[in-house]
This record gives structure tokens, C-alpha cells and sequence, in this order.
């Protein structure tokens, strides 16, 4: 649920490689008519807001029935077949090479097997609203990430303001200066921990796959193929079979993978090729909110003042760690 850091894998993947020099035929020739959308980017943008803002529900609805590696391991499971079928749709390949394969294994534990866990196991003690607010720290995590990993990614005064504003976001949401009061500090630490996982992998990939040939739908669909498969192999081994089945928490979970995981991705990648990343990452702002009213109007969660204060004060941090130096 961290578009900033998927944006950018893409546009690491589709930039590197160096543009072929047209002939004076193809000049001249007019370029192809790019094949009409069914829908507005602004409502895919909209859209894509509401499923990742309502996933945050879902991970709470499921996990009163079911164990944290259970929801996650149905979120990837319904989410790789949603891509494995668009890939069969679009007649695309998995990537072929060992090397290819073994850095995916790592991105899908970072990226998608690692954060889905944590998301779950830290929902089971803190609100939906508040993990929604926490997974939006994650481009702070990044900017902080990046200026050490990654050299061609330089501070400036802003990004650095807005990272110190964002951080103080967070110490407003979890009510710092009341002692953390209330708070449920392991569940608050492994949704930021969550959070911070998404930057990790980011910078993993862009250090590792980039310029890689492969398509982006190619590259996710055996990333969330693998990090299904870890979590096949953890799961048994910490919890057991359930006795029951309940349907609702049951169907949260396949509307979490299909939805969230699945589709979300295939609107994710469509909105970054169409306007860009910098326009498209613009719905991690839009996350947390609707993942509030989605918790407090429909979950009944309590809400202090605290929460939306904070939560605003670090979306305009996350906002500023997003600025570039022109030129």
C-alpha cells in the first residue's frame, strides 16, 4: 500500500533503458493512437484511494476471524491470481533468470510478505485508523532511506523541513507529550515497522532490477507469486487449521487480495504510465483519511483530536519529502 515506492520501481524499470534512435520514417510517421481508458484517470485515482483507504478495514475484519498469517497469506493468494490472469489475458510471461528470481525473492519479502504480516498482527491491538496513519509515514522512511542508500538522491532544505515535520506528525498522533497514553505501544511499532519496510524494499529493487526488460506486470505478478509462497511455508508453522470458517471475515480477506492487492496494483501501474509518478503517488495523501472515516463511521473506533491532527501534519511532511530540486 505504499504507491510512492511502487511508483518509483516503475519508473525505475521503464526509464533506465536508453531510447532507441528513430529512423526519419518513423519521424514522420504519426505515432499510435494510445487505446481509449474505460475510465478517467481522476476516477481510477479516486478509485485506487478507496480500496487502499478501506484495506485497513478489511485487515481488522479479517483478523477477528482468522490468524494474521491466515489473512495475509488469502491477501496474496487472491491478489497473485488476479495478476496471473491479467498476465494470461495479456499473454505475458514470468521473468526468466536466476539472478531476476532470486532479487524478486527478497523485494516480495520487503515489498508485500514482511508489511501485510505486520499490518495484520498489528491490527489485532490498535485501530484501523491508526494503522492507516501509520502506513503513511512511509515516504519519511523513504526520504531518510534514500539520502543514505542511494547517491544520486540529494537533500534539500525543504525535503529535509519536511521530513522533521512528518516524524513530529507522528509523535502528535501517538500523543507524545501524554506519555503515550492509551496507546498500545507493540502494535504501534510493528505498523511502523510495517511502513518502513515498504522503502526498504523500494531501494532494494531500484539498486538491484533496474533496467531490468521485463514488464512491470511480469516483475509484480512473480513478486506477489513468491511472497504467496513464504508465506505458504510460514504459516503452518505458527498457526493451525481453522475449526470454522466464518463467511464475512472470509470474504474481507478475498476482497483485500482481489482489491487491494490485485487490482489496486493493475490501477496503480495504469495511473503511473498514464500521468506520471509524481501526479499519481499523490493518493498516499488520500490513504489515511479514508481509512479514518472507513474505521470511525463504520468499525465504531474512537477518535482523539490527536489523530487527524497528526495524521494531517504528516501528510504535508510526506508531501514535502516529495519535492525535487528543478532543474
Amino acid at each position: 500500500m505504499c504507491y510512492e515506492v511502487a511508483s518509483s520501481i516503475f519508473d525505475g524499470m521503464s526509464t533506465v533503458i536508453p531510447p532507441r534512435t528513430p529512423s526519419p520514417a518513423a519521424t514522420s510517421a504519426p505515432a499510435p493512437a494510445r487505446p481509449p481508458r474505460l475510465l478517467d484517470w481522476r476516477l481510477r485515482f479516486g478509485l485506487l484511494s478507496l480500496i487502499w483507504g478501506f484495506s485497513f478495514l478489511l485487515i481488522k475484519v479479517g483478523t477477528d476471524a482468522y490468524a494474521p498469517f491466515q489473512v495475509t497469506l488469502g491477501r496474496l493468494l487472491f491478489g497473485t491470481l488476479v495478476l496471473v490472469a491479467a498476465m494470461a489475458v495479456k499473454r505475458e510471461r514470468l521473468p526468466r533468470g536466476a539472478r531476476t528470481w532470486a532479487h524478486l525473492t527478497v523485494a516480495a519479502f520487503f515489498l508485500n510478505a514482511l508489511p501485510f504480516s505486520l499490518f495484520a498482527f498489528a491490527e489485532l491491538t490498535i485501530p484501523s485508523t491508526l494503522a492507516g496513519i501509520c502506513n503513511a509515514t512511509s515516504p519519511l522512511w523513504g526520504m531518510a532511506f534514500s539520502l543514505v542508500a542511494l547517491s544520486e538522491d540529494r537533500p534539500t532544505r525543504i525535503r529535509v523541513a519536511g521530513l522533521g515535520l512528518g516524524f513530529l506528525g507522528v509523535l502528535t498522533v501517538l500523543g507524545a507529550w501524554q506519555g503515550f497514553h492509551g496507546l498500545d505501544a507493540r502494535g504501534t511499532a510493528l505498523a511502523l515497522l510495517a511502513s518502513l519496510s515498504y522503502p526498504v524494499g523500494w531501494i532494494y529493487v531500484r539498486r538491484t532490477l533496474a533496467g531490468t526488460t521485463d514488464s512491470h506486470l511480469s516483475m509484480t505478478g512473480a513478486q506477489l507469486l513468491l511472497a504467496t509462497l513464504q508465506l505458504a511455508l510460514v504459516t503452518p508453522l505458527f498457526t493451525s487449521v481453522p475449526m470454522s470458517f466464518p463467511v464475512v471475515p472470509l470474504l474481507a480477506i478475498a476482497a483485500l487480495g482481489a482489491l487491494g492487492t490485485g487490482v489496486a496494483m493493475l490501477i496503480q501501474y495504469g495511473l503511473v504510465a498514464e500521468v506520471g509518478p509524481t501526479t499519481a503517488q499523490m493518493v498516499t495523501y488520500f490513504v489515511p483519511v479514508i481509512a479514518t472515516v472507513a474505521g470511525v463511521t463504520i468499525l465504531g473506533e474512537s477518535l482523539r483530536w490527536t489523530t487527524p491532527v497528526g495524521a494531517a501534519i504528516v501528510i504535508a511532511g510526506a508531501a514535502l519529502t516529495q519535492v525535487r530540486r528543478k532543474g
